[in-house]
């Protein structure tokens, strides 16, 4: 599903030359489950912008699902990002004006999908992450943790072949850490290929792999031991309560 050769990003300020990522092979097969985790400056943003599309590597090969990334153009990077890559974001990036159901729907309106099938998709999208009962909704009319939800539900109406995800719990409390992390499980259950970024190891513990970067390296690549039960963890929650 993903192949990253001798990936190197180099950034230039004036004559100061400063290696982000400095050549990174790594695997991800389909129907894999991976957190990639580091401190701060560790270069893991920086792979998130690589793996997404939003940035090229300065050397390196990158095959994403059969696509040769590393060596896209401009435009061919713009259909890679809407048809093989569903983002979900810290910040949500729900626009705000619009509802749930019209949010979930946008990807498809740029992928030219007749207005029924969207509509029909959207709704079936917003379903299965358990917002059924909020496609009217607008996004101040949501908490955080259904807000996120809908940011899910989006990245996964165009089928992509990866769920790339940057820090989806940063701005969420516990419970809906664990609540969205129970979403992503079921989705990973289904077969889909989901990476997260994120510095938080309570999160790292609910996925099945984990990558952990340290000055523009892969470090460690190690299976989660045990990983934890999301859905479990909500019901111990509710039964404390």
């Amino acid at each position: 599903m993903i192949s990253l050769k001798g990936i190197t990003k180099i950034y230039a300020t004036g004559d100061i030359q400063v290696a982000a990522l400095r050549g990174v092979d790594l695997q991800v097969d389909e129907g894999e489950f991976v957190a990639i985790t580091g401190p701060s400056g560790s270069g893991k943003s920086t792979m998130m912008n690589i793996l997404g599309c939003l940035d090229r590597p300065t050397a390196g090969e990158y095959f994403l699902d059969g696509a040769d990334v590393a060596r896209a153009t401009g435009n061919e990077l713009a259909i890679i990002r809407n048809q093989k890559i569903g983002f979900v974001f810290q910040g949500f990036n729900l626009l705000p004006r619009t509802t749930a159901l019209e949010n979930v729907e946008l990807p498809m309106l740029y992928a030219g999908v007749p207005a029924k099938e969207r509509r029909d998709r959207a709704i079936h999208s917003l379903e299965s992450v358990g917002l059924g009962d909020r496609v009217h909704h607008r996004p101040k009319e949501l908490s955080g943790g259904q807000q996120q939800r809908v940011a899910i539900a989006r990245a996964l109406v165009t089928q992509p072949a990866i769920i790339l995800a940057d820090e989806p719990t940063g701005n969420l409390d516990t419970r809906s850490s664990i609540e969205v992390m129970a979403i992503f499980q079921k989705v990973h259950q289904e077969g889909n290929t989901i990476l997260i970024i994120t510095h938080e190891p309570e999160i790292v513990q609910y996925t099945r792999r984990v990558i952990y970067f340290r000055d523009g390296s892969v470090k460690e690549d190690d299976k989660v031991e045990n990983p934890r039960d999301a859905a479990l963890d909500i019901q111990k929650m509710n039964v404390a309560i």
